[in-house]
């Protein structure tokens, strides 16, 4: 009999849920609203004419900091700068030059990795770390000290099933834990494409070059490798300083739980080689044109949402971080109570979160939107990674989401960080589908009466990060707190 009651009560609470998380009357005003009215496209066109990249501490990125403040002025909401001191980079030259000798060396087409020196010109001979792992280390650390060490950006075809990778600058940080002197990074995309980002897990300056080369010159080298000794001479000037920047923060205050929080976040930061269309354009301009939407419909959830747009995510979360340690020492983190995160988001299919508990919930509100439009396929996906501007939030504890299930358009993904990142990519009605769908789900996180998960505590924070498989990069990082 207890077990029948129990079984009852579970199944009324479920059903209350869902009957008091009825939002399908919201959700088709937000759908009418941005497929007949977003202007997220459209924006994100004029910023990348008027503008170009948006690099943290540039001209360009004071520019579009304030291109941002003004829009969300405009919708009419209460609009305010977060202002931070970053450590901006920014590349001078480069050479780099690969040959059988030393004195003869040829030029090979490369680009500096963020954080690298201010001034280096190492030469030395080339060895292949693989694909720059611990485990590549275990036969060649020997032979790794002032040398220059050749790394695979992913994960070498061939390599044994189940190799996971590293981000770059966690191969970086190995490499020069053994003692290289420099790091070539060869990347993975055909056509001579060259990739940049950050080389440093920290954000601060690495003490060694770091470049990456195409795939092709890349794999051409491992073959020398394998014949002859090879060696390469790495000149590079960069500049570093500290400089002021400014996350943007757009915000529609709570009508009954005003001290409680969802964050909707995306970086409008971009690197410098193109305008950043694709990274970050289409996931901070939707974002943009969700808190539009919100205001237009005159929403009003029952939690206060902040919609952010970050800066300095590229040199290493660094906005985002700003943002964490404020509230930190306001004393008003746990007003936080969900941090959803578009990053490189496109017409996603579904919700995702760092909380398994939530999927009952997403799902609901899930089954609402496929109502509306049978194109959203209410896929859920639970678990966490690294390298985006959730990552402070869920070092905090702070539950974390976003879209599931999207992929970017026009074969975007090859000219991630490249000089390929234009707005010729960009798919309208891709950025209508993450707006739309962002917005609802932002929504209903506002509105819904009770978020069933709240911040972990220290002992479940760490529990959650090693069930995920974090522990790893996080001790490379730095950002590993607890004593083994």
């Amino acid at each position: 009999m207890k077990k029948l009651i129990f079984s009852v009560a579970i199944a009324s609470l479920t059903w209350n849920a869902k009957a008091q998380d009825n939002f399908s009357p919201v959700f088709k005003q937000i759908n009418t609203e941005v497929q007949t009215n977003s202007q997220a496209y459209q924006n994100l066109k004029d910023a990348t004419e008027k503008i170009g990249h948006r690099l943290t501490g540039s001209a360009n990125g004071a520019k579009a900091e304030e291109y941002a403040y003004n829009l969300f002025k405009s919708y009419g909401l209460e609009v305010r700068y977060q202002p931070f001191e970053v450590e901006s980079w920014d590349r001078k030259t480069l050479s780099v030059k690969i040959g059988a000798s030393q004195s003869d060396l040829a030029n090979v087409k490369a680009v500096t990795l963020a954080h690298s020196p201010v001034k280096a010109n190492v030469t030395g001979e080339i060895v292949d770390a693989g694909n720059g792992l611990e485990a590549d280390y275990q036969s060649i650390k020997d032979r790794v000290k002032g040398k220059i060490a050749l790394i695979y950006i992913g994960v070498l075809p061939g390599s044994p099933a189940g190799t996971t990778s590293l981000h770059r600058s966690e191969k970086t940080a190995i490499a020069t834990k053994y003692g290289a002197i420099g790091v070539i990074i060869i990347n993975q995309v055909k056509g001579g494409v060259l990739l940049t980002g950050t080389a440093s897990v920290t954000g601060k300056l690495i003490p060694i070059p770091a470049v990456c080369i195409g795939l092709e010159d890349g794999m051409a080298l491992k073959e020398k490798l394998r014949a002859s000794p090879q060696y390469a001479q790495i000149d590079m000037t960069n500049f570093s300083g500290l400089i002021k920047a400014r996350n943007v923060i757009a915000t529609i205050k709570g009508s009954t739980l005003p001290n409680e929080k969802i964050v909707v976040g995306g970086h409008l930061d971009s690197w410098d080689l193109a305008t950043g269309a694709i990274d970050n354009g289409i996931g901070s301009f939707s974002v943009i044109d969700m808190a539009r939407t919100f205001k237009k419909l005159n929403l009003q959830p029952k939690r206060t949402v902040e919609f952010v747009m970050f800066m300095g995510e590229e040199q290493g979360l660094l906005g985002s971080k700003a943002y964490v340690a404020q509230s930190l020492k306001d004393k008003t983190l746990d007003q936080v109570r969900f941090m959803l995160n578009y990053d490189m988001t496109n017409d996603p299919k579904g919700f995702a979160t760092s909380r398994k508990e939530m999927e009952s919930l997403f799902k609901t509100w899930g089954e609402q939107v496929v109502k509306i439009d049978t194109g959203f396929k209410n896929m859920f996906q639970a678990g966490a990674g690294l390298h985006s501007d959730h990552q402070p939030f869920m070092l905090e504890g702070v539950p974390t989401g976003g879209g599931a299930g999207g992929k970017l358009p026009n074969n975007a993904g090859p000219f991630y960080h490249s000089d390929g990142d234009g707005f010729h990519l960009v798919d309208q009605q891709g950025m209508k589908n993450t707006v739309r769908y962002a917005a609802m789900l932002t929504y209903a996180l506002a509105s819904t009466p009770t978020i069933p998960v709240k911040r972990f505590s220290d002992a479940e924070l760490k529990a959650f990060l090693e069930s995920q498989k974090l522990k790893e990069p996080l001790k490379i990082a730095g950002e590993w707190k607890w004593e083994d």
